[in-house]
């Protein structure tokens, strides 16, 4: 493209020198022609009426008298009527300019220029035109040269940034060129960046939440199978498989709403549904991981409420934090629920060291974690409390008491049903 500029720009300022140069060579060859001509003409009439005014006057006309009055510079001849022809100067060779004059009394006078003289003026007047003209090419390649540079230079970096979008790297560069089609280009290539960097960010935090949120209850599953392929009453087989099943469709369930939060993570499927339900589904889901791990599960507080929200949502916010305390907790885990104002809660609490003092409230932050884990759950956890309409809070941070605050159907019932623990 730099050549294409530089040949383009080059071919136009020859064409222009090739038009004009000419045109200017030639009205300047006919005005310095012209000129040498006007000038041996006025020499010409200058000694005719030199010797018109010696010959009235009675005065002797010689060539030292002619030179000297009319400043001749060039060869001249006069001829008088019967006297013999005057000459001054030396006769020129060659081609000639000649001006002629004829005075009153029959005079004549004739002014001989050489050629050459007029040809050495007109190669001056080439030797300028052709200079200036060379100064205007090398003007114009230095132009060219630098209009050239202007233009590929931001080409090769929209090229360069569009390869980089095609590699995987979709940073935006946020270079103008003060071109405003160039501009115009490379804005269009940030934002798309901008769009892929965006739809990498979902699709790998998708991935990652995924990859979170299925494991346990997999983890989980599989137990539950093994358990089911270990037993050898129809009834138990029948009720593991029957809680297998209910895990299947969690999962399910997890999936679809990983999916909707990743489209759209405002978009909710909020219902009244029973708390303890999904508070004793969860118990029952994790009871045979902390019997394993040598510890226990409980739930207490008040019963019967009911919660507005999306039940597969709520049981995998209960299940994040239910595992974080498995995994980073100690001892017994409690939940416990309770109502405040108009919001149900559902606390959960465990008699581990808790949240280091230097987390705080960055807790649910995305790759925040007090140890080596993911720092996905907590997050994820957050975002599907918030979807709809809740939110999870750390209260406190030694013994960790976490808190999922869910609305809170209000029913007409003619007495509260009191609290009592449930193990």
């Amino acid at each position: 493209m730099r050549r294409r500029l530089i040949n383009s720009t080059l071919a136009v300022v020859l064409v222009v020198i090739a038009v004009f140069g000419v045109s200017l060579v030639a009205v300047e060859t006919r005005t310095i022609s012209s000129s040498a001509q006007e000038r041996v003409d006025s020499e010409a009439l200058r000694l005719v009426s030199i010797v018109d005014s010696r010959l009235i006057g009675g005065e002797p006309v010689n060539p030292d008298i002619l030179a000297e009055q009319g400043g001749a510079k060039r060869y001249a001849r006069i001829g008088i009527p019967g006297r013999d022809a005057i000459e001054i100067g030396t006769r020129p060779d060659g081609e000639v300019i000649r001006g002629t004059a004829r005075g009153e009394r029959g005079e004549t006078v004739v002014v001989e220029e050489s050629r050459s003289a007029v040809t050495a003026e007109v190669g001056r007047t080439l030797l300028i035109i052709g200079a200036v003209a060379l100064l205007a090419v090398v003007a114009a390649v230095l132009l060219a040269v630098r209009q050239a540079n202007k233009l590929a230079s931001p080409l090769t970096d929209l090229a360069e940034t569009a390869e980089r979008l095609g590699s995987g790297d979709p940073r935006p560069r946020h270079k103008r060129y003060g071109v405003p089609e160039l501009d115009r280009v490379a804005d269009v290539l940030d934002a798309s960046a901008e769009r892929i960097a965006r739809m990498l960010t979902a699709e790998r935090r998708l991935a990652a939440d995924a990859s979170h949120q299925l494991r346990t209850p997999l983890t989980a599953l599989s137990m539950r199978l093994e358990e089911v392929s270990m037993a050898d009453d129809l009834g138990t087989v029948r009720e593991e498989a029957t809680i297998a099943l209910t895990q299947v469709e969690r999962l399910t369930d997890v999936v679809e709403r990983l999916l909707t939060n990743a489209r759209d993570p405002r978009t909710g499927s909020a219902v009244a549904f029973d708390l303890d339900e999904v508070v004793k589904q969860q118990i029952e889901e994790w009871r045979p991981a902390y019997r394993s791990a040598g510890r226990a599960i409980v739930h207490s507080g008040k019963q019967g409420m009911r919660a507005v929200g999306t039940p597969g949502a709520v049981a995998q916010v209960l299940a994040a934090l239910i595992e974080n305390s498995l995994m980073h907790g100690g001892g017994t885990v409690a939940l416990r629920t309770r109502v405040t104002g108009n919001q149900s809660v559902i606390e959960v609490t465990d008699e581990g060291p808790g949240v280091p003092a230097d987390l705080g409230a960055r807790i649910f932050e995305r790759a925040v974690s007090g140890r080596s884990s993911t720092g996905i759950g907590l997050a994820v956890a957050r975002d599907l409390a918030e979807a709809d309409g809740g939110r999870l809070e750390l209260l406190q941070q030694q013994p960790p008491v976490f808190a999922l605050f869910l609305s809170r159907e209000v029913r007409s019932v003619t007495a509260e049903p009191q609290e009592r623990p449930v193990r």
